[in-house]
């Protein structure tokens, strides 16, 4: 009895006790001014007001082309709303659908677009440039190999499909094309936009009928895909690679010398939710990409007004080193051993181009390029 006695005064003293401390926590919340607006400022950096205008020049750029696609999709639909425009956009539309078959053909390149200051600034933003270890002469086709993906692959954009970084400065006679999924085709206006940058669709029939125009054409693909992004972490460089075999096959079939790119910061300029392999939201990345053809991975950037919060890449420096093109000899049919005795030469370049100048533009990598699939 009095060991119960005890225990019940003692649990009845640390209740007490626990309710005053509540009480005064209590008190402290409610006669404590609430700041919203400077709790927003502890946690987000604002842009100062104070910018240097062509800073301000080349996040505009990047805002613009960041959000093409909706200004695309808006600006249709809102002529979808005067009803004696609908002659002409259903004639567009099929036209884009039906006719029009340059994304299979090698696009419909535009010097003068793709050489306009836009890009200029688009490129300076970050910056991005490459690095050119090598001549390529222009008496033969040749097939890029672009690593990695990234989230959405804007180093790709400003060497391969802009004059921005200098590309056919560098490389006279060499016309390149960036390729991308075919669905970017079916957009209104939008496709007509990348058509001009010389983008054309990833097909297996487009990449033929480029290589086919003869020597100086050239086709870029971004090797990953889709499921390389779901990899895009900083300071890291899993690469899609091993199981990719289709890129070189059509190398060797139109006789097309063999060029690993690898782009340095790529995967720096956005921040991705862990994803990593068996947890419930990589599963789910997955099971989209399998449906649709392509993923969704989730990620943030900085803002247009703020440096920590937004969809907006952040600056950080992309360096895409074109390494020394791989020859291949001419085959319409190549076996496996073939294929794979040519991709091995292919990781071989891509590593010495990663172990050569990771400590010159990687420095502040979280560990070593590894090809995971």
């Amino acid at each position: 009895m009095e060991v119960r006695k005890a225990f019940t005064s003692a649990t009845r003293t640390v209740s007490s006790t626990s309710l005053r401390e509540r009480l005064s926590s209590l008190h402290t919340l409610t006669t404590t001014p609430l700041k919203p607006v400077a709790n927003l400022h502890a946690h987000i950096e604002f842009v100062p007001s104070k910018i240097p205008r062509k800073r301000r020049l080349q996040t505009l750029a990047v805002a613009i082309w960041s959000t093409t696609i909706v200004w695309c999709i808006t600006a249709f639909l809102v002529l979808c709303s005067f009803p004696p425009l609908w002659p002409l956009l259903a004639a567009y539309m099929i036209w884009v659908l039906y006719i029009d078959k340059s994304p299979e053909h090698g696009g419909r390149l535009s010097p003068w677009f793709r050489s306009m200051s836009f890009w200029r600034y688009f490129a300076e933003y970050y910056p991005a440039s490459f690095l050119k270890t090598c001549e390529l002469p222009p008496d033969r086709p040749y097939v890029f190999g672009y690593h990695p993906h990234g989230i959405i692959g804007r180093g790709a954009i400003c060497t391969f499909a802009t004059e921005s970084t200098g590309f056919s400065d560098a490389f006279p006679g060499i016309i390149p094309h960036l390729l991308t999924l075919a669905s970017n085709f079916r957009v209104p206006f939008y496709r007509d936009i990348i058509l001009a940058m010389g983008i054309c669709s990833v097909s297996k029939q487009s990449c033929s009928n480029i290589l086919k125009k003869g020597p100086g054409n050239s086709i870029t693909i971004v090797v990953g895909g889709a499921a390389e992004s779901l990899s895009a972490h900083p300071g890291t460089a899993d690469l899609t690679l091993r199981k990719r075999l289709g890129f070189i096959k059509v190398a060797i079939q139109h006789g097309a010398d063999l060029v690993p790119v690898f782009s340095f910061g790529e995967n720096d300029i956005f921040q991705q939710m862990p994803n990593e392999k068996g947890t419930t939201l990589y599963n789910l990345q997955k099971k989209f990409q399998n449906v649709f053809g392509f993923t969704l991975p989730l990620f943030h950037g900085r803002g247009l007004l703020n440096y920590n919060l937004g969809l907006m890449p952040y600056r950080k420096r992309m360096v895409a080193v074109i390494g020394h093109p791989i020859h291949v000899v001419q085959c319409d049919k190549p076996t496996l051993e073939e294929i794979t005795q040519v991709q091995q030469k292919y990781i071989d370049e891509l590593m010495w181009i990663w172990n050569t100048y990771k400590d010159e533009f990687a420095r502040t990598r979280r560990r070593e390029l590894s090809i995971i699939e």
